[in-house]
Order: C-alpha cells, then structure tokens, then sequence
C-alpha cells in the first residue's frame, strides 16, 4: 500500500478543539482523519451532519421543569438521586 501525505489549514482553535475531542477517544487527528476517510470511501458518503440537533418536547419540557426548580433556591446538593427527585416532585 503507498501512502501520501495530506495537508490542510485549519484554524488552530479548531485544531485544538478537534484534538481534544479526538484525545478523549484514544485517538489523534491523523487516525481520525483516516477512518473518515475510510468510512467515506466504504458507504460511498460523507457522514456529516451540518445542522444543529435540537431537542424533542420531551427534552425541552423537561429542562423547562429543570430550571423551574433551580429557581426556586432549594439546596443544590443531595445526598443520593433518591432525595434529589423527592425535592423535584415536591
């Protein structure tokens, strides 16, 4: 197998970003480039998504309740989940 070398410019707080997300997976930037491109080449796509996920009802429903309750000044600390959802309920 031949290799190349590929190089691009990007903005260095992208590059950081990305390498950070990257090093989160045990990977850096090369091995994620490769396997994009590998992935591309075996689907026959490119697996990008451009827009934004926005969240269900359920989702925004639930942080409405979420900020509800950190509005009404209770503790912010609980001993256990348990106590955390008995105060949310209450």
């Amino acid at each position: 197998m031949a290799t190349s070398t590929l190089t691009i410019r990007i903005d260095e707080d992208l590059k950081r970003g990305a390498s950070e997300v990257a090093d989160y997976y045990g990977l850096d930037l090369s091995s994620v480039t490769r396997a994009f491109y590998k992935q591309m080449v075996n689907t026959r796509r490119i697996t990008l998504t451009f827009a934004p996920e926005e969240p269900n009802d359920e989702s925004l429903a639930a942080m409405a309740k979420g900020n509800a309750f950190l509005s009404t000044g209770r503790p912010g600390r609980f001993e256990n989940g348990h106590d955390l959802l008995k105060a949310a309920m209450s």
